[in-house]
């Protein structure tokens, strides 16, 4: 009988330097450098080069990526007209995709397929992704779009587009770590399906615009949405004890809790968890750090002997709560950090590209034949 790998589990289709995790033990590394370290020492901007190039890149090097990354976060007039024209009530992640898409009718050097080409196209969207993202989040809101400043870091520039004012330098570090975070993380589905669109010799538009597509589904990218619904159901920290136990009685579904491949702590939600609590107090949110504290003891203590524990997305929802982001733009910023690893994916792949071809065992019928509609009941 034919082993089949369900949703592809375990199924090894290539190689690659970018990323490695442990599930078992809770481990993840860019380059071979844990992401405990990244986090603390490093920034989106230089993790960012790092992937695209596959090594730590000198200061000069760092600086010149900087530079053009300050330089064209800017984006064209007509794509700003679409962003402006969008429906209102629209789906952020629709809009992402459809924006992204219209940007590449914007480019000409969108069909280049060579890794040169697709890296000086990506440098361009890592620039444009959260100018895009800022932009359709005022203009949902009715508000004027802001421009992109170039003295600010990446970070600290999109938070100033999205809500009007200059983050403070502790703001925009923790939006940047964040950024670190979700910046790549191996085969997942959105870098899959950007990899297999780049294996045809697609456009580098279109493997990201696939990639938005795949990230836009709630097993993928809507978990730390679904996390801050679970907050405000609870309401208050002396609840949130016997709200998740009867969850846990009741084997239902625990948003941010468990991963494909975790099996232990998501190294990424320990970092996390450190600044989710100093800003929530700052904020005047420890509510919602309380609840999210008594919900893993609860978790950990049931059903951590199974291999289940909180993911980076249980806290990193109140972050961007308290950083002033609107839930329903969370999974938008994950497309904000994580534009650096599909496109660093996609570079690595299409330099021994091989058509991602696979196959499925055939169930039905084997010996049907063709019935005449008159006669078919």
């Amino acid at each position: 009988m034919t082993n089949i790998a369900k949703g592809l589990e375990g199924v090894l289709f290539t190689e690659s330097k970018l990323t490695f995790i442990n599930g078992s033990e809770g481990i993840l590394t860019h380059l071979g450098i844990p992401i405990q370290e990244w986090a603390e020492k490093s920034s989106f901007e230089e993790l960012s080069l790092a992937l695209l190039d596959g090594e730590l890149p000198t200061a000069a090097e760092l600086a010149h990526f900087d530079a053009e990354l300050r330089a064209n976060r800017a984006i064209p007039q007509q794509l700003i007209d679409i962003i402006q024209h969008m429906p209102r009530g629209v789906h952020p992640m629709q809009a992402l995709r459809t924006a992204v898409s219209y940007l590449g009718l914007l480019d000409p050097q969108a069909e280049e397929v060579t890794p040169e080409a697709r890296r000086a196209i990506a440098i361009r969207m890592i620039a444009q992704f959260s100018t895009i993202i800022a932009a359709i989040n005022r203009a949902q809101e009715g508000q004027d779009i802001i421009a992109p400043r170039a003295d600010l870091t990446h970070a600290g520039n999109y938070l100033y587009m999205l809500l009007g004012k200059e983050p403070t330098a502790e703001q925009a570090r923790l939006f940047d770590i964040a950024l670190v975070l979700h910046a790549d993380h191996g085969m997942n589905a959105s870098t899959f399906t950007a990899i297999a669109t780049s294996s045809t010799l697609s456009d580098m538009y279109s493997c990201i615009t696939s990639a938005i597509g795949a990230l836009k589904g709630p097993l993928h990218g809507g978990a730390n949405e679904a996390v801050m619904d679970m907050l405000d159901e609870v309401g208050n920290p002396e609840q949130a004890e016997a709200y998740i136990t009867k969850k846990l009685d009741n084997k239902e579904k625990i948003m941010g809790v468990g991963h494909r491949v975790y099996k232990y702590f998501d190294p990424r939600s320990r970092v996390l968890r450190d600044y989710a609590e100093v800003v929530a107090n700052k904020e005047g949110k420890s509510n919602y750090y309380q609840i999210l504290e008594t919900i893993e003891r609860v978790v950990v203590e049931r059903i951590g002997s199974k291999g289940i524990y909180p993911n980076v997305d249980f806290y990193s929802g109140t972050v961007y709560s308290d950083l002033g982001i609107r839930k329903e733009y969370f999974t938008p910023i994950f497309a904000l950090a994580r534009i650096s690893g599909w496109c660093a994916s996609v570079i690595e792949y299409s330099r021994d590209n091989r058509l991602l071809r696979p196959d499925a065992v055939y169930s039905g019928a084997t010996d049907a034949h063709y019935v005449e509609i008159k006669d078919r009941q």
